[in-house]
């Protein structure tokens, strides 16, 4: 890509959307991130021009939108974990619903018509077949995943009521860091497999748990296809472009076709690590899937996008170096 375009990345400083906001100021472009930092960190944001702010003030994100006549605009702004969703659906559906939808109507006020929406595999539910494409039913079994299908819903909407230009991409596990070491996952509590993992081996946590040993896969554990998260990133940025070019958008699955087991990621990380830690089995958490893997295959031929970095190792890598440089900091 070689035109300087201006961005906006909505949730630039939380775990994705950091990633996007430094790939996209590597490639020469100009990015403005707007956070309200409520799971975000001001320190991830780094060269992008930063503005505070909250998606449910319709005056905050136009005046922002208004700065400039931004070429794209990159959605991570969302609340994430499906256990929470379940005890507290008005927080999913005020903040991925209702908030998504002030800033869809505030980019149609002021003219700015390509959004990359961070969607999630959570539309389909539980896996009537492995790996699922697009065309698989969407039956999601929670509110963060029926939130984030009501926004793809709005958004097929908008595009045929408004010519509304949108991207949907359905992530399965984003995994990784900034292969420099400089950005990670910073959840806090951390919910995600490696991160804890990691956090494990460096004695950080006394032990960590499996949840369920007893599943119909290879070693009874569950079975998930990550993806790095420069990778996505790839993925995003050739998204926009794929707007850029005259489409209207469409939804696409991003992952890698691969599974791991939840007991391979572990042995990765003892690999990464060389350290050994306690790994306790405890019960299935209520509706996690035996298996959920991607085809990517519509991403595949419609960006001309394949994962790079998205090997397993590589992946525990990245993510280990990313912790022990931060520690050492710290």
């Amino acid at each position: 890509m070689t035109n300087r375009f201006n961005f906006l990345v909505v949730g630039g400083a939380g775990y994705i959307g950091s990633h996007m906001t430094k790939f996209l100021i590597e490639r020469g472009n100009h990015v403005c991130v707007f956070d309200n930092l409520s799971t975000g960190y001001r320190d991830a944001v780094f060269d992008a021009e930063f503005f505070a702010g909250d998606l449910s003030s319709v005056d905050e994100i136009q005046e922002v939108l208004r700065l400039y006549c931004f070429d794209g605009v990159f959605h991570f702004a969302s609340n994430i974990e499906v256990a929470e969703s379940v005890v507290n659906p008005h927080k999913y559906y005020f903040n991925n619903v209702r908030n998504t939808l002030n800033l869809i109507d505030a980019m149609i006020k002021v003219g700015s018509h390509r959004l990359i929406f961070s969607s999630t595999a959570a539309v389909y539910g539980h896996p009537e077949k492995s790996p699922m494409t697009e065309d698989h039913p969407r039956n999601p079994i929670n509110p963060y995943g029926r939130s984030k299908q009501m926004i793809e819903t709005i958004l097929s909407d908008y595009r045929r009521a408004h010519g509304f230009k949108s991207m949907s991409l359905r992530y399965f596990n984003a995994a990784g860091a900034d292969p420099g070491g400089r950005l990670g996952e910073r959840h806090d509590p951390e919910s995600h497999l490696i991160p804890i993992a990691i956090q494990a081996a460096l004695g950080q946590r006394d032990s960590m748990s499996v949840f369920g040993a007893d599943y119909e896969t290879p070693d009874g554990s569950c079975v998930r296809d990550y993806i790095h998260v420069n990778d996505l990133c790839d993925a995003h940025l050739r998204a926009f472009e794929y707007l850029n070019h005259g489409s209207f958008g469409t939804e696409l699955n991003l992952g890698t076709g691969q599974g791991f087991s939840v007991f391979e990621v572990i042995d990765a990380v003892k690999r990464a690590s060389k350290r050994d830690f306690p790994v306790l089995i405890s019960g299935r958490r209520l509706g996690d899937p035996a298996e959920l893997v991607a085809d990517a295959g519509a991403a595949y031929d419609t960006l001309g996008w394949s994962p790079s970095r998205s090997n397993l190792d590589q992946i525990v890598k990245d993510a280990w170096n990313f912790y022990v440089t931060r520690n050492a900091l710290n």
